[in-house]
């Protein structure tokens, strides 16, 4: 069942008199549950698609269909109900709030928008998601006090926190050394299937590649390569061409 969906998607951008075609005319869906790598070369239009899925930039030309609405057909609050209720965001920057400890960065999310749950049921929602990402003796820390790799475990724990159908991850590794990012992937992926969240990447990372279910390459903002494999990566189709890093 497809939760996302880029039907002839387009992007132009005005630079000076000039325009650049970040993407050219992109189509394809991703599944629920998918664990998904967008690859290709800088400038290839990865950073662009993984904006319009999650609802921060607008095609040109197109349709971006996110959890069954168009996104071309909402208004600002309702993108921003969406991207609350449907999307939750890890950045390669880490992106925490210096004045707030693990426990207060992974709560803000539940604070910014209408929450179903009591304050008991998110706190115990909270904790185990800081229990799950292994910061359970860290919760009282601000992000100052914590390695890049735990930070990038708070931003996880919060990308989580309301409880999304789908996280985007942006570059999630790049500012962490082979053997944290290795740990995080791991992490991503048990999330991936504890929760049966759809997790969506912009990654040159070949780790991330390796445990992908779904790797769509890009080239020139156009597809040319577009694998579904087993999950974990494991297998592909024998028609499907071999995906290299």
């Amino acid at each position: 069942m497809a939760i996302v969906e880029l039907d002839n998607v387009k992007k132009v951008y005005p630079l000076g008199k000039t325009e650049v075609q970040a993407v050219k005319g992109v189509s394809f869906t991703i599944d629920k549950g998918d664990f998904l790598c967008i690859i290709g070369p800088s400038g290839s239009g990865k950073s662009t698609i993984l904006n319009m899925i999650g609802c921060i930039d607008v095609p040109t030309e197109g349709r971006v269909i996110i959890a069954g609405k168009d996104t071309g057909k909402l208004n600002d609050f309702q993108l921003t109900e969406l991207r609350h209720q449907v999307l939750g965001f890890i950045f390669q920057s880490f992106n925490l709030i210096p004045v707030l400890n693990v426990y207060e960065n992974v709560e803000f999310p539940l604070l910014l928008g209408k929450s179903a749950m009591s304050k008991a049921e998110r706190s115990e929602w909270i904790n185990y998601l800081i229990d799950a990402v292994g910061l359970a003796d860290w919760r009282r820390h601000k992000p100052n006090e914590l390695s890049g790799g735990q930070r990038q475990r708070v931003a996880i724990a919060r990308a989580l926190a309301t409880k999304p159908q789908i996280v985007l991850a942006d570059e999630p590794t790049a500012n962490l050394d082979s053997k944290t990012g290795e740990t995080i992937i791991e992490l991503m992926k048990k999330m991936n299937s504890e929760l049966h969240t759809t997790f969506v990447f912009s990654t040159h990372d070949s780790s991330i590649m390796a445990v992908a279910d779904h790797i769509i390459r890009l080239q020139d903002g156009l597809i040319v390569e577009n694998v579904h494999r087993s999950a974990g990566g494991n297998g592909r189709n024998p028609s499907e061409a071999a995906v290299k890093p």
